[in-house]
């Protein structure tokens, strides 16, 4: 039994992919190894800043500064570990992979970097971030024992932008929980009930959904799931266009979330860019026609198991449209949803990591 740490700048009931991946895998890996989560107290509400037993999950104190998280006490975590533990960074923001390269470096171990979103600039100190990839984040990636990515598109990006050797890049893409896995859809009565769950901040472009709905010949209702940064705008905005039939429920997680994928027709995802999103798997084990933009992540995974829309809002609401109109698509999207999604138990997924920690010798 080894002791893996996954180090994470966020984690449930912080809301995100990311982090329900880093829980799931945890979860998972905890059933044959010792697995300490090192994260922060940001978005954790009321959860116990420490945690005992085979999955520990260790909070440190920390505030966020243009979405990067500060928590000073964490490079202690990672000193203090045993000598012999697997480092596994989540990454998708700054500052955590430098320090875990450091924390490695001084302790003489090697490290696996999980990549799981080429972040874009935003805010004034946006102007910065190219910066920090070339000379910083370049430098820790190509020092990972291996580097995990979550798609073979992802893996050719960060070998080409990040210069990581092609025989350190390992593609395992993301799981999905066997409380998802729900029978093949049959159309219903009435107006379409469309589902969208996800943060609402910039990359996620639920403005680009919005303005879609706006442009919807047919009945369509639009129920969507999460929160962040950009809800009061974006409430705002629907009040603007006089979208009634759209429903914003705030996060959800466990039964609560299962419920609104089971009470839904099929699922939306307006992202700009995604590394491999896992509402997408969870609405496609749920058996959910899926409609997603054309955009890195979304069309790797979509593929031919649902509809891909040009990122703009005509094009995805001829794509709602479409599925408003045909119940005989939303039956064959549905069957080819569950059966895309069979693969990606986490079970799985937790065996090919394993993998990856043997072939790089951590």
């Amino acid at each position: 039994m080894r002791t893996i740490l996954q180090v994470t700048p966020y984690y449930p009931p912080h809301l995100g992919g990311l982090e329900r991946v880093v829980e799931n895998l945890s979860v998972e890996l905890a059933r044959r190894h010792r697995v300490r989560v090192v994260t922060t107290v940001l978005g954790a509400g009321g959860a116990p800043r420490r945690t005992e037993g085979p999955l520990a999950v260790r909070r440190h104190r920390a505030v966020e500064v243009a979405h990067t998280a500060l928590a000073p006490g964490l490079p202690l975590s990672l000193l203090r570990a045993p000598r012999d533990a697997v480092l596994h960074l989540h990454c998708a923001h700054a500052l955590m992979p430098e320090l875990v390269a450091l924390a490695a470096r001084l302790r003489r171990r090697r490290f696996v970097l999980h990549f799981h979103l080429d972040v874009d600039a935003s805010g004034p100190v946006g102007r910065l971030l190219p910066l920090y990839k070339k000379h910083v984040l370049a430098r820790v990636m190509r020092a990972a024992a291996a580097v995990i990515v979550l798609t073979e598109e992802q893996g050719a990006f960060v070998r080409d932008a990040y210069r990581v050797p092609a025989g350190r890049v390992h593609v395992v893409p993301n799981g999905v929980s066997g409380r998802y896995f729900m029978p093949e859809r049959s159309p219903g009565q009435g107006p379409l009930r469309l589902l969208y769950v996800g943060r609402l901040s910039a990359q996620k472009n639920v403005a680009r959904l919005l303005d879609a709905m706006s442009l919807v010949r047919r009945p369509v209702r639009l129920r969507i799931v999460g929160d962040g940064e950009l809800r009061p705008r974006l409430e705002e905005q629907a009040r603007r266009l006089g979208l009634d039939g759209v429903e914003f429920t705030g996060g959800l997680l466990g039964d609560d979330l299962v419920d609104a994928y089971a009470g839904a027709d099929a699922f939306v995802l307006p992202s700009d860019r995604e590394g491999m999103p896992l509402v997408l798997l969870e609405a496609m084990a749920a058996a959910l026609p899926v409609l997603a933009t054309d955009v890195p992540g979304n069309r790797e995974l979509v593929g031919a198991t649902g509809l891909l829309a040009a990122p703009e809002p005509a094009a995805l609401a001829a794509g709602i449209d479409r599925l408003a109109a045909d119940p005989g698509l939303r039956r064959e999207l549905s069957r080819a949803s569950a059966r895309a999604a069979a693969g990606h138990a986490w079970e799985t997924v937790a065996a090919r990591v394993e993998a990856v920690y043997a072939e790089a010798g951590v």
